[in-house]
């Protein structure tokens, strides 16, 4: 029995995230989580995937997904096609702007205006980016590839267009990180690709090449660690890297680490709110391995943890070849 050791307001924010991991409820696991995630970026053995699901870039957690890829911290992500599509706004001047959660959606409607939760965005804004989208397909049609090679193609196109603009997306293509839209349909990114079809441009995203790629990119690593923004398709389609890896002779045992920020629960018996416990039991996560997930909103959670890696000083391990 270790008592808790109540927390004292600091400055420090990694010190206070520390000091929080010794307390109780979901400030412990916030806590818990920058350890656990200090340890995957100490293990040189260990590649790191990222799960993004909901609203992150609207909500103006773009500079801290930036932030984790240039500090290297992660190493793979998948994601909503939302998130890279608003995304590729704002590399593209188009923003999103504070609003208000009670409002008159009826005439927020007539004015041209769209609402997620309490941010606002001008539709037809969107509509021209997904006309750019179209008229992006059409610079590498023929094409037939993963999201992968797609995304990073537009990165590439991103940082021609408009140099001075920033974006997850074009942050990971400088400095090689995957990202994987396995739904890429399921967004406006989609919709920019159906105009493109629509005008007899070939274009073609194969899915099934996604999940090829990524769950090579398991097998070929000594350990793998997830953390999920969320659950949804994201997190499952990183957990089945290991149900796929078994089917095809290679038991890895589980992923090594894994940490997840969610505010949905376990009961309703959804992905989304799912336990690692569970998923150990379908062989996703390894029986022992270091696993916390703290039931908080990812806009709390997201910069006050990456604030406390960053505030560590921490540098990522050389990784074996």
């Amino acid at each position: 029995m270790k008592p808790t050791q109540p927390v004292k307001p600091n400055s420090d924010i990694t010190a206070l995230l520390e000091s929080m991991s010794k307390t109780g409820f979901q400030g412990r696991k916030l806590g818990e989580s920058l350890g656990i995630w200090t340890r995957m970026v100490a293990d040189p053995d260990c590649t790191i995937f990222m799960g993004l699901s909901g609203a992150m870039i609207p909500a103006g957690m773009q500079n801290v997904l930036i932030e984790l890829v240039k500090h290297r911290y992660v190493d793979v992500i998948v994601s909503t096609g939302a998130n890279i599509f608003h995304d590729t706004c704002e590399h593209l001047g188009v923003r999103h702007y504070l609003g208000h959660h009670h409002a008159d959606d009826e005439a927020l409607f007539k004015e041209g205006i769209d609402r997620i939760y309490d941010v606002f965005a001008y539709e037809e804004e969107f509509r021209s980016i997904d006309a750019e989208i179209s008229r992006f397909a059409d610079t590498i049609a023929p094409f037939r590839g993963s999201s992968r090679e797609f995304i990073r193609l537009l990165g590439d196109w991103l940082r021609e267009q408009r140099p001075e603009g920033q974006s997850l997306v074009a942050t990971c293509t400088e400095y090689g990180v995957p990202i994987f839209i396995p739904a890429l349909c399921d967004s406006s990114i989609g919709i920019g690709l159906v105009m493109a079809r629509r005008r007899g441009v070939d274009v073609d995203i194969d899915q099934l090449a996604d999940t090829d790629e990524i769950t090579r990119m398991v097998e070929d690593a000594q350990k793998t660690g997830v953390i999920y923004v969320g659950g949804g398709v994201p997190k499952n389609f990183i957990q089945q890297t290991q149900v796929i890896a078994s089917i095809h002779d290679q038991n890895l045992g589980g992923h090594a680490y894994a940490i997840q920020y969610t505010t949905d629960a376990p009961h309703w018996g959804g992905l989304s709110g799912c336990t690692f416990e569970e998923a150990i039991s379908w062989g996703k996560e390894a029986p022992a391995c270091p696993r916390v997930q703290c039931f908080c909103d990812a806009t709390i959670a997201l910069p006050i943890v990456v604030s406390g890696l960053i505030g560590s000083g921490i540098e990522r391990a050389r990784r074996s070849p």
